[in-house]
């Protein structure tokens, strides 16, 4: 879904420009529709005289809670027909139409709260990436976003970040938001690049800024206000309440995967790192960023390895491998799963 910066234009041109303007019959089928992000209606634009309407001059904007849609267009007959693609975000949908030659004209569209949980963890559907090219996304930011935090100076680092929970969740919430110039500016990111997730932007959605299922159970619509979601997860909820686990072989993951420890002699007992792959900056093995942590006191720090450099770390118990009762193993992202 392309954002609009004014609303979408459509050209029109009747058969009759001189004479008066012709009024229009707008339309949407169906009147209804749940709110998933990816289902279509259909509009059609018509004159009341049968005037036929061409693409040249006609401005049709599609409004709804946060967000308005570049719909597509294409003619059909002697019409024109929009398939306009919902948000996630339920309410009334306000769609505008006006020009040269034309009367303003205008139709609604009602969604619903998609509330389905097609696994079962807790995560409500609209909120899941059901896109190869959201995933990737998705995965894009999270990345850089958690590795830049290892790479630039402590004073450009999120100050947020003190521990490896608060690493995941601003590499996370910010791999949602709009990457926009004022974005890169409160992110202190110089050059921001690549596409969105484009299904839906932090925090304009259903669950606002509260995007952490910090409670057992499926996702039911009382969710949103009852706290099941917050904007706080220590790092044992985001891995139990957030993500699933993939497998206990580090050859399985991919980038924005999650490495999750387990040990209970720890004062702090969990422990994760992220998983990035292909550094984005410069490292020529794949790699991965944690957060130390506050140790007896003292602020931590942030740590970049190589996957090599962490399979061979001098104490066993950090290594990620299958025969270490210490790693719990490869955890992935709930808003990730596919095929449902």
């Amino acid at each position: 879904m392309v954002p609009l910066a004014s609303g979408a234009v459509l050209t029109c041109l009747l058969a009759s420009c001189a004479g008066k303007p012709a009024a229009l019959r707008v339309e949407v089928s169906p009147g209804t529709a749940v709110a998933d992000g990816h289902s279509t209606v259909r509009i059609s634009i018509a004159a009341e005289d049968e005037r036929t309407l061409r693409a040249d001059g006609l401005q049709v904007t599609a409004s709804e809670a946060g967000r308005s849609q570049s719909p597509s267009v294409r003619p059909a007959g002697d019409i024109l027909e929009v398939l306009y693609a919902v948000g996630i975000n339920p309410g009334r949908v306000t769609i505008q139409v006006s020009g040269a030659h034309v009367l303003p004209a205008g139709a609604a569209l009602e969604t619903t709260l998609q509330t389905s949980d097609s696994f079962s963890d807790g995560m409500p559907d609209f909120a899941r990436l059901d896109t190869v090219t959201a995933r990737q996304a998705f995965r894009r930011w999270f990345t850089m976003l958690a590795e830049r935090q290892a790479v630039v100076a402590p004073a450009d680092r999120a100050p947020e970040i003190n521990d490896c929970a608060a690493l995941l969740r601003y590499a996370y919430r910010e791999a949602l938001r709009r990457h926009d110039a004022a974005w890169a500016a409160a992110a202190h990111v110089a050059e921001p690049g690549g596409d969105d997730i484009g299904k839906y932007e932090y925090p304009r959605t259903p669950l606002g800024a509260n995007i952490f299922r910090v409670r057992t159970g499926g996702f039911r619509a009382d969710d949103l206000n009852d706290g099941a979601f917050a904007e706080f997860a220590d790092a044992r909820t985001l891995v139990a309440r957030n993500a699933y686990l993939v497998s206990r072989d580090v050859r399985n993951a991919l980038p924005g995967d999650l490495l999750f420890f387990h040990q209970p002699e720890q004062r702090s007992p969990f422990h994760s790192m992220v998983y990035v792959g292909r550094s984005h900056f410069g490292a020529e093995q794949d790699v991965l960023v944690y957060h130390t942590g506050e140790d007896n006191g003292r602020s931590g720090e942030m740590r970049r390895v190589t996957l090599d450099e962490l399979q061979h770390h001098p104490d066993r118990r950090w290594r990620p491998l299958p025969n270490n009762p210490d790693f719990a193993g490869v955890f992935r992202w709930n808003i990730l799963r596919e095929a449902y």
